[in-house]
């Protein structure tokens, strides 16, 4: 099998790898097991030495690292920077703070001392997407290797230069031999990577029903699993809400990567009072966006990654339309080359259109019109999924309703991001586990407990 790059702009080939093969997934899972053996030994200042080298390293290569983003999946230029940017302040910070995330835990009991220490588990496996290709990486592996893992990184088959990039950034650096390897096969070697007897636990990004198998598969071999899934998030926006900050965030939120993030605000549920006066604030900044190259500093929104992708994006919208939906900007099919889909905002979207109970991947923005808040809150809680979410409205009243919403993530007033320093993850069939924050590195540990006599 061919691990086949294709750059989105133009739908032409611009990358091709060969996939391992069976004896080529467990040769790399046997290294990395190997070289666990002295990693796994060393100190917290001795990896943070190995991670700060390679954050220095891609931040001293932002241009070339960010362009094969550009090339095999189509994210603008100006985005890829910033992507290379933050995948090295994660590597930085578990760097600065794993020592601490993972002190030992002093807790009484009958013995003369208890307590818990976190000690590193072997080799990981992450199983990556292509819409985030460094950063979603980097949230894997920083926390697992400053815990001590080694890491064996099976990323989507359509980036592969990036995996090839991302793995041979700590080989730049001089970092220990294979403590971070890039696994290049196609899906259907997934699972003898998962249940080959080294893998200790796995990481998984993707959509909910991959996530399923990767969960299920993991469970059948006894292995802990953190699964980050698929996302339909609600932006509620009240009557008292600062419109015009709410439409910034909301629209830089939705068109991110042409809309390709599970964390993007996916359906924006504004309260009546207010509905028509922020359709048209939205509309007026979601029209001013410009659509075209990526490698264009310019350009706001590129294409959609694959062909398939922008077919079901379009048939999503087409739909709805359909159903009833009121279509303000968008909504048709380009012509020409690559695979470019405008952005489109629809109003008037009800939880039952398929743009709304389906999670759409691309610069698509639907709007739903509750009656209260008390509405408005059952709107955003009446999905399968439960990832971010965000809500606007004064201060005091969205903490109060941040514990009704049903999600791993709650923005009140702000853009709706994921940080290094706050653990990040779902509910429901958004996944489960934490990655990032204090939470991330603790998700792949052995939390030993140690009693030591004589008992008190």
């Amino acid at each position: 099998m061919t691990l086949t790059a294709i750059d989105p702009t133009t739908g032409e080939t611009v990358r091709e790898v060969q996939s391992l093969d069976e004896a080529g997934v467990d040769n790399i899972v046997s290294r990395a097991a190997a070289a666990y053996q002295s990693w796994g030994k060393t100190t917290f200042t001795e990896r943070a030495e190995v991670l700060r080298a390679v954050g220095k390293y891609m931040r001293e290569n932002v241009e070339s690292l960010g362009y094969l983003m550009t090339e095999e999946m189509g994210k603008p230029v100006k985005e890829a920077h910033g992507e290379v940017n933050k995948s090295a302040w994660c590597a930085e910070h578990y760097a600065e703070q794993a020592e601490a995330y993972l002190a030992d835990e002093v807790l009484g009991s009958d013995a003369t001392k208890s307590y818990v220490q976190y000690l590193p588990l072997g080799p990981v496996l992450g199983i990556l997407p292509w819409n985030a290709p460094f950063w979603l990486a980097f949230r894997f592996c920083a926390p697992a290797l400053m815990a001590g893992n080694t890491c064996v990184m099976k990323h989507d088959s359509h980036v592969p230069g990036c995996a090839v990039a991302i793995a041979e950034a700590f080989d730049k650096v001089g970092a220990p031999k294979d403590i971070m390897l890039n696994l290049p096969v196609g899906p259907h070697l997934a699972e003898r990577a998962i249940r080959h007897p080294a893998i200790q636990a796995v990481s998984f990004t993707g959509s909910d029903r991959a996530g399923a198998i990767v969960a299920s598969t993991a469970a059948s071999e006894i292995k802990h699993s953190v699964l980050e899934l698929g996302g339909s998030d609600p932006a509620i926006v009240l009557a008292d809400a600062d419109l015009d900050a709410a439409a910034d965030a909301i629209t830089l939120s939705r068109i991110i990567n042409a809309g390709q993030s599970c964390i993007a605000a996916k359906r924006i549920i504004i309260e009546a009072p207010v509905y028509e006066p922020m359709l048209e604030k939205l509309r007026e900044r979601l029209a001013k966006l410009k659509m075209g190259d990526p490698r264009d500093p310019e350009t706001d929104i590129g294409p959609i990654a694959r062909p398939d992708l922008r077919d079901n994006l379009h048939r999503q919208v087409t739909a709805s339309i359909e159903a009833g939906a009121r279509c303000l900007l968008g909504g048709e099919m380009p012509s020409g080359p690559g695979f470019f889909y405008p952005v489109t905002f629809l109003a008037d979207v009800s939880n039952d259109m398929t743009a709304s109970c389906e999670e759409t991947f691309g610069p698509v923005a639907v709007a739903l019109k509750a009656d209260n808040a008390e509405e408005a809150l059952a709107i955003a809680n009446d999905t399968p999924y439960g990832l971010a979410s965000s809500v606007w409205t004064s201060t005091e009243r969205g903490i109060a309703m941040a514990r009704d919403i049903e999600a791993g993530q709650v923005v009140i007033n702000g853009l709706v991001k994921t940080d290094p320093r706050l653990p990040s993850g779902g509910i429901k069939r958004s996944g489960f586990g934490r990655e990032l924050g204090p939470h991330g590195i603790h998700a792949f540990v052995n939390a030993q407990q140690v009693w030591v006599g004589p008992p008190r």
